[in-house]
């Protein structure tokens, strides 16, 4: 289908006044709306939602709390009234889902948590714990999940003087699962949800962006008035369902009346106008790129790089359309992240050949030589080979998760130390006798109420092991057993005995 080049002409006043009418309408955000105006996301990449003019909106929705559908005078319609005494259908609605914060994609229990984790803490100190609590190590990236993820009791609204709203922790762990280029959680959570609401959506809208899937968050806005994240986002569906005039005439619309910056409409722009098509004019990326614009560049051909980009854009990388060496270095980066399982690396890395040495393709080939050599038992060659190089880029941890399972015992000294270091890191054999464990403190105290939050401190404790700090660690695996997490516990402890045997040489 060939696009309609964009209408030159400037709109009118009787075209303004209509635009204005639709687009104020199509801006109105309801419940979330309250949330957005103190953004909790640390992913500051997140398409933002639209924000309408300050005016009250007159049009009336289905559904609308303690109102009834005008007739054409403006008074109540008489079709409100009940015209029997008959007993109507029961209708049963979840109370629990009355606050976004309940919502989890597995219960307390399979997430080895207290269902009260969250008992006695303020719900924006959570939010904001959630957010920026590290999770370097592969034990804690595991723990971060499963508290996100989880079905918990919401905490309490808080007091007057930290005002917090229902959703606002949900949100975060939501952000945070998106930080952590964890998409396909982040979504279940979303679903989970319900994409009513503005502020859900537009995360949802986002991850199918980034994901490929824009189609199906198209026919969603198309379906639900009112939560469209941006006039970007509108006017992306309206040419990608083939409406292109549409498109040009809502761009046109928005330009006049100021509802859009001048760099996103020379971007959509160039997506819609086919004058465009052969330009060799290269368009500068934003220096807060979204996936909307992330997509749009991809769409007129000018694709960008995600090296430099927030994880969660490595996993438009992912696709099966993209080069091998940039499937495998997202993958890598994603797992790094805590966002990808070992396994899929390494189903990655066994796709082709390598063509060509060093960086990623070293360590695809070194993997390739190991695969073969697994059949056979004898790794004295393969294996010392493939941790030096994955140890080099700092990626030992990565070796582990593929194939620490699956590694048999070896006469080799070398591969034996190896398999050893490789196993204990995965928590599937004790730490070799030779590795200088982490001290073991006493239990503290554990608080009554307020777990969750002395959870998330615990933490940012172990995660200073990874900065050199062994002695805050302690403390931080110490709280963990107080708490009653006791494997990742043993997983933290044991990974952070293990730091220095798996990262690079010093020698």
């Amino acid at each position: 289908m060939t696009r309609p080049s964009l209408p030159v002409t400037k709109a009118g006043p009787c075209l303004t006044r209509t635009l204005a009418l639709c687009l104020t309408a199509a801006m109105t955000v309801q419940p979330f709306a309250a949330v957005a105006q103190q953004p909790l996301s640390a992913s500051d990449w997140l398409s933002g939602s639209v924000r309408g003019p300050q005016r009250e909106s007159s049009a009336w929705r289905p559904g609308d709390v303690g109102s009834r559908r005008p007739d054409r005078k403006g008074q109540p319609s008489k079709r409100a009234v009940a015209e029997s005494g008959a007993v109507g259908a029961v209708q049963v609605t979840r109370l629990d889902q009355t606050n976004p914060d309940h919502t989890g994609t597995q219960s307390a229990r399979r997430a080895g948590l207290p269902v009260d984790l969250w008992a006695g803490s303020d719900p924006v100190v959570l939010a904001q714990l959630v957010l920026s609590t590290p999770a370097r190590l592969p034990a804690m990236q595991n723990l971060m999940r499963r508290v996100l993820t989880a079905q918990l009791t919401p905490p309490q609204q808080s007091s007057a003087e930290s005002p917090s709203h229902p959703g606002q922790l949900f949100l975060a762990r939501a952000d945070r699962l998106l930080d952590m280029g964890a998409l396909q959680s982040a979504q279940g959570l979303l679903i989970a949800a319900g994409p009513g609401e503005p502020e859900i959506f537009r995360r949802m809208f986002d991850i199918a962006l980034l994901e490929g899937d824009e189609s199906r968050a198209c026919a969603i806005m198309d379906s639900t008035p009112g939560i469209a994240p941006s006039f970007a986002a509108r006017i992306f569906c309206l040419a990608q369902t083939g409406d292109w005039a549409a498109a040009a005439v809502s761009l046109h619309g928005a330009e006049a009346l100021g509802l859009i910056d001048e760099r996103r409409a020379i971007l959509l722009t160039h997506f819609l106008d086919d004058a465009f098509v052969d330009s060799d004019q290269l368009l500068d990326p934003s220096d807060r790129m979204t996936p909307i614009e992330f997509r749009i560049h991809e769409a007129i051909g000018q694709p960008l790089p995600t090296t430099s980009l927030p994880v969660a854009f490595a996993q438009s990388d992912l696709r099966i359309n993209n080069g091998f060496k940039a499937r495998v270095e997202a993958a890598e980066r994603l797992v790094r992240a805590g966002a990808l399982s070992p396994q899929q690396l390494r189903s990655i890395y066994a796709e082709q050949r390598p063509a060509a040495s060093g960086g990623v393709w070293e360590r695809a080939g070194v993997m390739r030589t190991l695969e073969a050599a697994l059949p056979t038992g004898d790794l004295s060659q393969a294996l010392p080979r493939a941790f030096d190089e994955f140890r080099t880029a700092g990626m030992a941890d990565l070796l582990a998760g593929m194939i620490a399972q699956e590694l048999p015992d070896s006469d080799d000294p070398e591969a034996a130390r190896i398999t050893a270091l490789l196993r204990a890191w995965q928590n599937i054999a004790p730490v070799p006798e030779d590795v200088e464990p982490l001290e073991t403190l006493p239990l503290p105290h554990v608080p009554e109420t307020a777990k969750g939050e002395a959870l998330l401190t615990a933490m940012t404790d172990i995660d200073a092991a990874v900065e050199g700090d062994p002695a805050r660690a302690a403390r931080g695996v110490a709280m963990l057993r107080a708490l009653g997490l006791t494997d990742d516990a043993d997983r933290a402890a044991a990974q952070i005995a293990l730091l220095p045997e798996l990262s690079e040489d010093p020698t």
